[in-house]
């Protein structure tokens, strides 16, 4: 197992960039602890797989350091940074019985027959594989077949880091929080680093203890899961983590205070920064109906079980409230209200508040 560290990585397909633009990947710096639970999320095309391969050797990034407890490996082959990696698609060997494909990696490297035959059964059971050993992988569902793929990572206990690349793209929904839920089991039973790549934030948010949230080749926060929600350091967090997203909504800074559509919002704490754009952050399970405040009209109510969420038009502004009484109706005059303690200000899409 190993600490993994990238110092002031940057990455260009071009040959020769000029610009910041010209970068797939903007200047990252980042620590990731031995035996830890990561979590790369962000949309399609926001560097996530980049920065991946060039942490699995598959990429010799255009600037800075990769380092295995301290030893740079930027330049060495995969081959060479005893890693594990499980992709988007299984890689299995098919004609093979689900055994001899976990043995494989074992076997070619020399490991005596009984230390095989006992890891590969121990993996086997945690994975809930056992039963299926003698079974050639061809005749598995999708789901079986993606576990032999994690257990092929999983069952070497010499690798510095296990990646998993989109793993369960292929796996019906209805599998992926079992499998999700294996995955989380295994690596706290089995304590090695692993760095999970995904654009699902409920994959990334109940695998991770420690989840880096990547935008355009930016890394914009670094955070468990109670933090990237509660606290988003930017707003493209606060909108792509949360359904809905959080609400990003215009304002003005006056005297110390935001205003929005000519009502003072309360905040967290005071505002410490500004910006050529700034904007008030609040979460809909933080947005309540009340007597006065916000005039509001209601454009649509969808019942999802236990709570409703409610889209309200403030003038120009869409405000989405997740509540739990009983729902405002369509074509409805209201008032809203934010919850002070999660309300803050963001300058240029950056936080701009401190907690009171």
């Amino acid at each position: 197992m190993s600490r993994i560290a990238l110092r002031k990585l940057r990455h260009s397909y071009m040959k020769a960039p000029s610009s910041p633009e010209d970068y797939a990947l903007k200047e990252i710096d980042l620590e990731w602890a031995d035996g830890g639970a990561y979590a790369l999320l962000g949309p399609s095309g926001c560097g996530k797989s980049t920065l991946l391969n060039i942490i699995s050797g598959l990429l010799v990034p255009s600037e800075g350091q990769v380092l295995f407890n301290d030893e740079d490996v930027t330049s060495l082959p995969p081959d060479k940074r005893n890693i594990a990696q499980v992709f988007q698609f299984p890689v299995i060997y098919d004609t093979m019985s689900v055994y001899d494909n976990l043995a494989f990696p074992l076997r070619n490297r020399g490991v005596a027959h009984d230390a095989v035959d006992t890891r590969v059964r121990e993996i086997a059971e945690m994975l809930e594989l056992g039963d299926w050993l003698k079974v050639r992988a061809s005749n598995l569902a999708p789901d079986n077949k993606q576990k032999i793929s994690m257990g092929r990572g999983l069952v070497r206990d010499d690798v510095n880091v296990i990646m998993f690349d989109k793993p369960l793209t292929v796996i019906d929904p209805e599998l992926k929080w079992k499998l999700r839920s294996k995955l989380k089991e295994l690596h706290q039973r089995i304590a090695v680093t692993m760095i999970y790549v995904t654009h699902d934030q409920t994959e990334a948010l109940t695998f991770a203890d420690q989840v880096v949230v990547m935008q355009d080749g930016v890394v914009v926060q670094i955070g468990t899961p109670v933090e990237l929600f509660e606290r988003p350091q930017h707003t493209f967090v606060g909108h792509f983590i949360g359904s809905p997203g959080m609400n990003i909504l215009p304002c003005e800074v006056s005297g110390g205070r935001a205003v929005f559509r000519g009502h003072p919002v309360a905040l967290e704490g005071p505002i410490t920064g500004s910006g050529a754009r700034m904007e008030i952050g609040v979460r809909p399970e933080f947005v309540k109906i009340e007597s006065e405040g916000i005039p509001a009209v209601i454009e649509r109510v969808a019942d999802i079980g236990r709570h409703t969420v409610v889209e309200a038009r403030a003038g120009d502004e869409t405000v989405n409230a997740i509540i739990s009484s009983e729902p405002p109706q369509v074509g409805e005059e209201v008032h809203l209200g934010f919850e002070p303690a999660q309300t803050r200000v963001y300058a240029d899409g950056w936080i701009a508040t401190e907690k009171g």
